[in-house]
């Protein structure tokens, strides 16, 4: 990473003071009393005998596109490249030495565990680290090398959760929450405190990303006690959005499954505290996608020359679409960068991803008429644009379907060159924003076949690891014959898996049931039109 970090020191500058804090009318007045028990926490977190005071840095290049001031508080620069180990610390630090004397143990996807395994290396005690089997190859070597003894167990953050309980009873051991708990919002609270002892001149808003609300609960509770004016704007993935469907709903809402690629936010039930106070503090929340994220972690690459992994990028990702969305102009944004820790294979499958979410490619499926001149006509069309993509095979003896994908500057280009290719006479579907179409069908060469009778595609997310696909087909019908297999490795620890299955039609039930059963992330593709179009 570009930059030394701050040195450690045992606790923040004395010599700047905090902000003043504003009329508390600002908010309600139930709301300003959490926030204000909550300040008190914060004040006195322990936090310093492991965590940095991260620098504030501005981001120029993203802040000249926008037109608004960005800048980025560097949690990803933390010891453990993670913002995780204060609050983790700061639970631990309250906890009676006998607590301390037996262990601790935590469940994680990877950087609250780094921080839990570095609190209790350095307080000398035993931590036991239940991760799920998804999670990241660096970030289990990480928590082994802080001396954190791992067990990996389930696919999620809420499975690994169920099974830490049961050790934490069976062995006495003291459970550190990654973010349900009073004393670690209190920890991650301190990242606010800094923002403002580092800017103190107007600042509109601060994202962060949020997995089970620890990190946006304990930053929305200082901001609101001390500058209420700030908007606090929490950021979810639009398939990890269980806080936005809990606040909309008035309850916690579990989540049947959740995205995998943003795995440090891949939460199924946010925390009931961190609901409470999600509710009452945060003022707007922003659903971002896969591409908007990689878009995002290659701004922040392109401005500091760090890699942040794809949770850490997602408050950036948020504040350009909010700052899009309400047409800021001059303001003072503030992004958390939250983490740090990538698996440096899965920057391919990045840097691909990145170009869709900074809207510089389309992808279209074209017809173009078996005659003379016709290929022509469609590359005159075309015009002086970059080609990124260009798959043809003769389908019909009277047609043929190209899949091309073309440079584009902005959004709004896409539906212009559709609408160009139709007028002259060339059918065209927009395959900009189909997800089979940029993960597999671009990178397959194939066409019809005669003998995929009763054929259904579905896309999966497998996860990486050993007997994920002979667990699939030995829980697959025997009479069910596989068509079509597509799988590309993103470097990523989970597969993005395309299969064509022959199932007859009376056993669409049967079907149902083993997909149920399997417990795979899938998406039905059968009627997709790129599928139609290429394959089927």
């Amino acid at each position: 990473m570009a930059g030394a970090a701050p040195k450690a020191r045992t606790a923040p500058a004395r010599s700047r003071a905090r902000p003043t804090p504003t009329p508390e009318a600002a908010v309600p007045q139930d709301q300003q009393a959490m926030a204000t028990a909550y300040l008190r926490r914060i004040l006195n977190a322990k936090v310093y005998d492991v965590a940095q005071e991260t620098p504030l840095t501005p981001a120029k290049s993203l802040a000249r596109r926008l037109g608004n001031t960005v800048l980025l508080k560097r949690e990803d620069l933390q010891p453990v490249f993670s913002f995780k180990l204060r609050g983790a610390y700061n639970k631990m630090a309250n906890l009676p030495p006998e607590a301390i004397k037996r262990g601790v143990i935590c469940a994680s996807a990877g950087n609250h565990a780094q921080g839990v395994a570095l609190g209790a290396k350095r307080m000398g005690c035993r931590a036991v680290i239940v991760m799920p089997v998804t999670t990241p190859k660096v970030k289990v070597d990480a928590v082994a090398a802080l001396g954190g003894e791992v067990v990996l167990h389930g696919e999620s953050y809420s499975d690994a959760y169920g099974h830490a309980v049961e050790l934490e009873k069976a062995q006495g051991l003291t459970f550190v929450h990654p973010f349900d708990d009073p004393d670690v919002i209190a920890g991650q609270g301190t990242i606010a405190m800094e923002i403002l002892r580092q800017h103190q001149g107007p600042i509109e808003a601060v994202f962060c990303a949020i997995g089970g609300g620890g990190l946006i609960s304990g930053v929305a509770a200082y901001i609101k006690a001390v500058r209420p004016e700030i908007k606090v704007i929490g950021v979810q993935t639009v398939d990890s959005d269980a806080m936005v469907r809990s606040v909309k709903a008035g309850e916690r809402v579990t989540l049947s499954d959740v995205g995998l690629f943003a795995d440090g936010t891949a939460v199924k039930l946010v925390g009931a505290e961190t609901f409470k106070l999600a509710s009452a503090l945060v003022d707007d929340y922003v659903l971002v996608n896969t591409d908007a994220v990689c878009a995002a972690m290659k701004d922040i690459y392109q401005d500091t020359r760090s890699i942040v992994e794809p949770s850490g990028a997602m408050g950036v990702a948020g504040l350009k679409q909010y700052a899009q969305t309400h047409k800021l102009k001059g303001k003072a944004l503030v992004a958390v960068t939250c983490g740090a820790n990538m698996n440096f294979d899965r920057l391919r499958f990045v840097a691909e991803r990145a170009e869709f979410g900074e809207e510089r490619e389309a992808l279209f499926a074209i017809t173009i008429p078996e005659e003379r001149g016709s290929f022509r006509r469609f590359c005159e069309l075309v015009g002086p644009r970059n080609v990124t993509e260009f798959n043809y095979r003769i389908s019909h003896a009277d047609k043929a379907h190209v899949f091309v994908g073309v440079a584009i500057q902005k959004r709004e280009e896409a539906d212009k060159i559709e609408r160009n290719f139709t007028k002259h006479g060339f059918a065209c579907v927009n395959l900009t924003g189909d997800e089979l179409a940029k993960e597999h069908v671009r990178h397959m060469v194939g066409g019809r076949s005669a003998l995929a009778k009763d054929e259904r595609v579905l896309r999966f997310e497998f996860p990486e690891r050993p007997g994920a696909l002979m667990r699939f087909l030995t829980a697959m019908d025997p009479g069910w014959n596989i068509s079509l297999f597509h799988y590309r490795n993103q470097g990523a620890d989970y597969g993005r898996i395309l299969v064509g299955m022959q199932v007859p039609k009376r056993d669409q039930k049967a079907l149902k049931t083993f997909l149920d059963t399997l417990g795979y992330p899938y998406v039905d593709e059968t009627d997709n039109p790129v599928y139609r179009l290429f394959l089927g």
